[in-house]
């Protein structure tokens, strides 16, 4: 046993989402080489998971910005819990 890594992991170039259970508040990160892969993936998940799109990873950083992706994911699960208090 060593010690852990201290440097953050590198991410490869290609387009990120992310995967959560429903109501959960964390989850995990799925890379796919192209955008059609990226959306197909986001098809087959949204059945039974909460799917968020991350963004496009180039050199290492994300070209959309990935806050404004939650910023939306958030303001959509307020919606969601409003609209579920007035029935």
């Amino acid at each position: 046993m060593g010690r852990p890594a201290t440097k953050p992991a590198k991410l490869k170039d290609g387009y990120y989402i992310e995967l959560r259970n429903k109501g959960a508040s964390s989850g995990i990160r799925i890379q796919r080489d192209t955008k059609e892969q990226m959306e197909h993936a986001m098809i087959d998940y949204e059945k039974t998971k909460e799917v968020i799109f991350l963004g496009e990873v180039i050199n290492g950083k994300f070209i959309n910005e990935k806050k404004k992706a939650r910023a939306r994911a958030k303001a959509k699960a307020k919606a969601k819990a409003a609209a579920n208090k007035t029935k």
